[in-house]
């Protein structure tokens, strides 16, 4: 049987009194979409900041492609090849929109060795063309709406080269019609396509989204937490239908 591509093993975070996570557990494969949801507080964003090492846990482990990844540098987990997006964006906004983006080419990962100045320039257009801002690669980041900075958010974390890239919301702030769009050019680049031109294939993904009639479309499978606590995993069909679940957003007895 082959090794996970990511496991997280019995992993535990307390902030004061309040344990955000408790005890999670969870793998996932090379090729896979998860889709990562619950209530508000449930636990997810703190999740994800405990894969990337922004997190200190309390106990547990994680290990990515076998390398056991706690305790390490949250650079040196890029590197290993994750990369993650989060809701509070931090851009460089006195900066271009290109330069935001430049900065993540420059990565050891993403950066190889002779590239030259132009190249990763043409880099960074790849990546703001894949999140459909590349028009707006010279303003400067500050000008931005929330939806424009969800999307540099994504080029800035796909212009790394990632393996396993988490996104937390990347739907947040768009429209209907910008949600279709991105929806379709996540899934495009798992598969490896247009800026998965840099890739030998495309990056599994974990995304945290509270959209969840768009998640349930593009991911092979859901896990759900609540207060912590990992309620459910299985495909978009089992979860919907799992009364625990159906608790968790509309209280117990939900319908």
């Amino acid at each position: 049987m082959a090794e996970p591509f990511l496991e997280v093993d019995d992993i535990s975070k307390s902030f004061g009194g309040l344990k955000a996570v408790a005890n999670v557990s969870f793998s996932m494969g090379r090729n896979e979409i998860v889709g990562l949801i619950g209530p508000n507080g449930a636990g997810k964003t703190t999740l994800l900041r405990l894969i990337t090492g922004i997190l200190k846990a309390d106990s547990g482990s994680v290990q990515f492609k076998g390398k056991k990844i706690i305790g390490m540098k949250t650079w040196d987990i890029v590197n290993l090849g994750i990369a993650c997006t989060f809701q509070n964006m931090r851009p460089f906004r006195r900066l271009p929109i290109i330069a935001n983006v430049m900065v993540s080419c420059l990565a050891p990962r993403a950066m190889k060795r002779g590239e030259w100045v132009k190249r990763i320039e043409a880099k960074a257009m790849d990546a703001l063309e894949f999140a459909g801002i590349s028009d707006m690669a010279l303003e400067k980041a500050s000008t931005l709406s929330q939806g424009d900075l969800k999307r540099l958010e994504v080029a800035r974390a796909i212009a790394t080269e990632p393996e396993l890239l988490l996104l937390d919301e990347p739907f947040g702030g768009l429209s209907p019609a910008e949600t279709e769009l991105m929806a379709k050019s996540i899934k495009r680049l798992h598969k490896g396509g247009r800026f998965g031109r840099l890739h030998s294939e495309g990056p599994a993904l974990v995304i945290v989204e509270h959209k969840l009639q768009q998640l349930m479309r593009i991911a092979d499978r859901i896990i759900v937490l609540n207060f912590g606590n990992l309620v459910a995993d299985g495909t978009p069909e089992v979860v919907c239908a799992d009364q625990n679940v159906i608790e968790c957003y509309l209280g117990e007895g939900g319908k």
